[in-house]
């Protein structure tokens, strides 16, 4: 489940509510989004307050008990990737050891220069502390890092690469279910050119429940009917999908303020996996 830790309707009470939730409904994983400067181009999508994420994480770890938290996705060029690597290692043994690291590449050109970091240098930049967090983790006595998965996110073929050369698994975000199949014989490929195995398969999708089916040829995974939802969950499951991240915010900041919507979208959705997982296994 991606939890909105922005907008108006944010606050701490309401991301315990999520926590609690989220939790309580059975969910395997939590995660939240990254932004440290909400410049305009930022807040057009994700609006004040921006809860940062590792301080958030640290706060929703004392509050739950076995769900596992992370990023999706922390914007590694933004922080040095020594501080990265130091705070995801702590924020992994505060956690029981429930973290999981998404991270990619940034978008927001003005929160880019706010920070004084080289937009045209994102990408390489990502790769550069990639390479520093996997160095400094393998100081075990230091750092205490082992265990913790790297979801490298993406849907470009840079991202896919990125997440053969660096990843446990690949995080694509939000698509619908044909490119997904297209996309998946590619990172194969670019798995075959570099000698490594394929990533998992780590997607998040959209959350919209609706009553009547979508029939549009562009549907995203994850909107539509509770049984179109169903059936892209079990497409993904087949397809090799290990974990599935839910993401009901549908980019009206307003939404934060009626979390209702949401949960009921969530109870609907485990209500009906858990059964079918339960008829499966029968």
């Amino acid at each position: 489940m991606n939890v909105p830790n922005f907008g108006p309707g944010t606050n701490p009470g309401t991301l315990r509510q999520w926590a609690q939730t989220v939790e309580g409904l059975g969910f395997d994983l939590l995660m939240v989004s990254d932004h440290l400067v909400v410049t305009p181009d930022v807040a057009e999508q994700y609006p004040p307050p921006f809860y940062e994420p590792f301080t958030t994480l640290a706060w929703l770890a004392g509050i739950t008990h076995r769900i596992r938290l992370g990023t999706t996705v922390l914007l590694l060029p933004y922080r040095h990737p020594l501080l990265t690597a130091r705070m995801a290692a702590n924020l992994n043994q505060l956690s029981g050891g429930r973290l999981v690291l998404g991270v990619g590449v940034g978008w927001a050109r003005q929160e880019f220069a706010a920070l004084d970091v080289p937009y045209e240098r994102r990408g390489a930049l990502t790769d550069e502390n990639l390479r520093a967090i996997r160095a400094a983790w393998e100081n075990e006595e230091d750092y205490q890092a082992a265990g913790i998965p790297i979801w490298v996110g993406g849907n470009s073929d840079a991202g896919m690469r990125r997440a053969v050369r660096f990843g446990e698994a690949w995080h694509p975000l939000r698509f619908t279910m044909p490119w997904l199949h297209g996309a998946l014989e590619r990172i194969r490929e670019f798995a075959h050119e570099q000698g490594r195995p394929v990533p998992e398969l780590v997607p998040r999708i959209a959350l919209q429940v609706t009553d009547m089916p979508v029939a549009s040829p562009d549907r995203l995974a994850g909107v539509g009917t509770a049984d179109q939802i169903d059936e892209d969950l079990r497409e993904l499951r087949d397809l090799g999908a290990t974990t599935v991240v839910l993401d009901p915010f549908d980019g009206d900041p307003d939404e934060t303020l009626r979390p209702e919507r949401a949960w009921h979208a969530l109870a609907t959705v485990a209500s009906r996996w858990s059964t079918t997982e339960q008829t499966v296994e029968d």
